[in-house]
């Protein structure tokens, strides 16, 4: 399975003949790559390429004076096998612009009801771009409603939109939306499990938290957040049951319990404790969202908050044990 997008640099020269020579010659011979003039200028002394391919894949090469750059969505030419690889913000910000300009252009030429989130667009684009992931991806959005039951993609879609305008995950962007990944088929389980990540962020922030993914810990394993706020240094590893219908469990009340314990054997267990668990019943409809509301289950650990939350931004839930944040201001508790 390809990665999220990623640019790779080579620090030599690169003729307007080489380019042909070892870039669109061989991609020609293989997939029926063309070249055509990019839709953007880049400015300065950089020149560009853009490469289309009969499949639809889509190239781009920027080249100056002993440097250059290539961003693909398909099959990457000899000459650059062994060039390294950076991500948007460890290159020349005229490139990086440029070739946002570029995928952007054509992620709404392909999908126009995308243009109407900005924000989105541009945050998952190294996956709505990718090389295999680029149709599920988008699928999820349009067809799957983010993961949210009962709802539409315009909803879903404004309020990741919402939440993410405010900036908070951008430094994290390449992490945060490679965790949607990169399959070439719609999986909504996995998929609706990486957006209750995007839930509990937004919820930790409209608490007033700062937010941190992928908190490394002694054990090798990786938490996904640390919330911090003045003394407050929180870990926080959330979990996404499956709605009844799509697992072996009797119920929602099962499907809470042990898919909570599921990650309280796992990552929680070998942490060793600390760490408050996020249990987000977003994916759950009404009816079965009320049973767990009305029995509230133990989950196997504490501290433990349980919650569902809305596209229109309604999230209410239950505590289990202390919790070690104020989160009245983001979530309506039950208990």
């Amino acid at each position: 399975m390809a990665q999220p997008l990623r640019f790779r640099y080579s620090p030599t020269d690169w003729s307007e003949q080489r380019v042909r020579r070892k870039i669109l010659q061989p991609l020609r011979s293989n997939i029926g790559a063309q070249s055509v003039s990019p839709e953007f200028d880049i400015g300065g002394r950089w020149e560009t390429h853009r490469f289309e391919m009969q499949n639809e894949d889509l190239a781009l090469f920027a080249r100056t004076d002993g440097e250059a750059y290539w961003m693909g969505n398909t099959e990457t030419p000899s000459a650059l096998w062994k060039t390294d690889k950076f991500g948007w913000r460890e290159i020349p910000y005229r490139v990086s612009r440029w070739t946002q300009r570029e995928l952007l252009a054509t992620l709404h030429e392909e999908d126009p009801w995308l243009a109407d989130y900005p924000y989105i667009s541009w945050f998952f684009l190294p996956v709505f771009m990718s090389k295999d992931g680029r149709e599920s991806t988008r699928s999820f959005f349009r067809e799957h409603a983010a993961g949210f039951p009962d709802a539409g993609r315009r909803e879903t879609t404004r309020f990741f939109e919402d939440f993410l305008s405010t900036g908070v995950l951008d430094e994290y962007r390449h992490v945060m939306a490679g965790k949607l990944g990169t399959s070439d088929h719609v999986d909504r389980v996995r998929m609706s499990a990486a957006m209750g990540e995007f839930v509990a962020a937004k919820i930790l922030t409209d608490a007033g938290y700062d937010v941190v993914p992928e908190i490394e810990v002694t054990t090798g394993h990786s938490l996904d957040f640390r919330a911090r706020n003045g003394d407050t240094n929180v870990l926080v590893e959330v979990t996404r049951p499956q709605p009844p219908k799509n697992r072996a469990a009797s119920g929602p009340v099962a499907a809470v319990r042990d898919t909570a314990e599921t990650k309280v054997n796992g990552q929680l267990a070998e942490h060793g404790g600390g760490a408050v668990l996020f249990v987000d019943c977003s994916s759950f409809r009404d009816d079965t969202w009320n049973a767990v509301r009305a029995e509230q289950p133990d989950v196997r650990h504490r501290p433990a908050v349980v919650y569902r939350a809305r596209p229109n931004g309604h999230v209410e839930g239950y505590r289990k044990g202390a919790v070690p944040l104020e989160l009245a201001d983001a979530l309506e508790f039950l208990d």
